[in-house]
Order: structure tokens, then sequence, then C-alpha cells
């Protein structure tokens, strides 16, 4: 059982990989100013931190003896790639609001997995904090603005929810079994190696660099830009994931929607984006269901026991 010291470590980390996770997007949208899509955007992220996270990897990697090879491969293409491609694929064909609540019923999906598959009890508070969050987003996003069905869009984003999930649960075990570093190093080189093909790098327009972006109303060179949307990528998985291993996925899923408050407030004084009064609620919501959540990490999961019919 985790002590209260590393309870706290875990919060801590979580709340700060939620900050870098937030503030990354208003630099990603930031380019896409310069005529690059959503697709060459996320390549670029994903390559780029790719290259730092192995650079940190490499005292590592003559170290490493064993690797759960199956277990890196299906990492970097589910949690990853995965989150990022069905995202943009379910954003292409539903509103962004509507995609962006989909793909954050991930931590949904990992405490149905962890009550129902694994058969162990959760928390009260891990679950009731997640739920809340859930509709804290929902209002944040304004889900009854522009709602429309459409299935391939709903797919794709149901497809990122459990991409997300497979981040929760599959970096809570892998964390076990490999040094953060050298999972975070394979599993980008592998994301970035999957996204090459809708990328097509071999045809993008590298001028971009020359060009500026716009953030908080300053031209910024989009070489600076591409910097800010690496190193805090690369620094929100880097905390996040030993945040996993001292929390427990589900009470880091739910935590994790403090991710969505802060991208709020990063477009805001980033991108100039105004917050509505719905928006200003439902992140006030939000930041209960988290405060909720991380009530648990001084709560013990019991061991496994048998589902009785109610």
């Amino acid at each position: 059982m985790s002590t209260r010291s590393d309870a706290v470590k875990g919060v801590i980390l979580i709340i700060a990989a939620s900050a870098f996770f937030g503030v990354s997007g208003p630099f990603a949208k930031a380019l896409f100013g310069t005529g690059l899509t959503p697709v060459q955007v996320t390549w670029l992220r994903l390559t780029g931190s790719a290259i730092v996270l192995v650079a940190a990897a490499l005292p590592l990697l003559r170290q490493v003896r064993r690797l759960p090879f199956w277990g890196l491969i299906a990492f970097g293409l589910t949690a990853i790639a995965g989150v990022q491609a069905f995202y943009f694929l379910a954003v292409s064909r539903i509103p962004v609001g509507i995609a962006l609540l989909l793909e954050f019923m991930g931590p949904v999906v990992v405490v149905a997995w962890i009550r129902f598959v694994r058969r162990t009890r959760l928390p009260r508070t891990a679950v009731i904090g997640t739920l809340l969050s859930v509709a804290g987003l929902a209002v944040v996003v304004e889900i009854w603005t522009g709602l429309r069905l459409d299935t391939l869009g709903l797919l794709a984003g149901a497809a990122a929810a459990a991409c997300q999930a497979g981040y929760f649960l599959g970096g809570e075990k892998l964390t076990e079994q490999v040094n953060v570093r050298v999972l975070l190093a394979f599993g980008f080189v592998i994301g970035s190696l999957t996204l090459a093909p809708l990328a097509a790098p071999w045809s993008m327009d590298w001028g971009f660099l020359a060009e500026n972006t716009t953030l908080a109303g300053t031209d910024v060179p989009a070489a600076l830009t591409l910097a800010g949307l690496v190193v805090s990528t690369a620094l929100a998985y880097a905390t996040g994931l030993p945040a996993l291993r001292l929390l427990s996925a589900p009470i880091a899923g739910g935590m994790a929607y403090a991710e969505v408050v802060v991208a709020a407030l990063a477009a805001w004084l980033l991108l100039g984006e105004a917050l509505t009064l719905p928006q200003v609620i439902g992140g006030a919501i939000v930041i209960a269901g988290v405060f909720t959540a991380q009530r648990a990490v001084s709560t013990r999961v019991t061991e496994p026991e048998p589902i009785t019919a109610v």
C-alpha cells in the first residue's frame, strides 16, 4: 500500500500533468495558423517529444535487459498514437466539444473495467469524482450546442476513450515493469512512426518554422511555439505516468479532468478565447469532481471480491 507521502506526490504529479496537457493545447492551435493540418501538428508533437524522451532515456537503455515488447507496442499504438488519431477523426465528423467529451469518457471506462472486469471494489469518492467531472465537462463543452449524430464520428470518439483508458490501465501496469523514461521513449517512437503515413512529413512545407504564430496577442516564432508544444507534452507524460503508479488508474483518471479547466484558462490567456458563464460553472463542477476524486488517495482499494447481484 502506498504511504501518505507517495499519495501526496501522486496528487502533485497528476495535477502537474493535467496542467502541462492543458497548456499544450493553445500551442498546438496556434500552429494551425501556419497552414499545418491537425494530424501534422500531432505528428510534430509526438516526434519532437520522442527526441526529447529518447535523449532522457539513453543513460538507462544500456541497463535494460528485458522489455515487455508487446506491452510497449500496445502502449505506443493506443495510449500515444490511438488517442490522437481517433480524436482528430472524431473532430472531423462531430463538434469539437462532443469529441472531447467522448474522449474523456476514458476514466469512466477505467472505473467500469476495474469494478466489473477485475471485480475490484473502488473507493466511492473515486467513482463519484469521475462522474461529477464528466458532468462538469459536458457543461464546459456546452454539449447542447451543435449536437448531431454521426456514426463514424461517435465511433471514433468512443475509440479515443478506449485508447485513453489504455493509457491509464496500461501505464499503471507497465510502470511497474519498465522505467518511466524508457517506457515513454519507446511509446513515443512507436506513436510517431504510426502517425507518419497520415502526416506525410516528407511533403510538409517546413517553411512554417520561419513564420510567426500569435500567443497572448504577441507574435511568437513558430519554432518557439513548437518547442513549447514539445516540452509541455513531454513533461505532461513524464509527470502523468509516475502518478499512475502512486495513485492507481481510477483515481488518477478521475483527477485528470483538471486538464480541461487548465486548457480553457490557457486558451483564454494565450488565444483570447472568452469563457462563457456555463463554461465557468462547468469548470467549477470539474474542479469539485477532481477534489472528490483526490480524497480517494487515502482509501485503500480492497482485494478483489465477487460481485453479487443487487
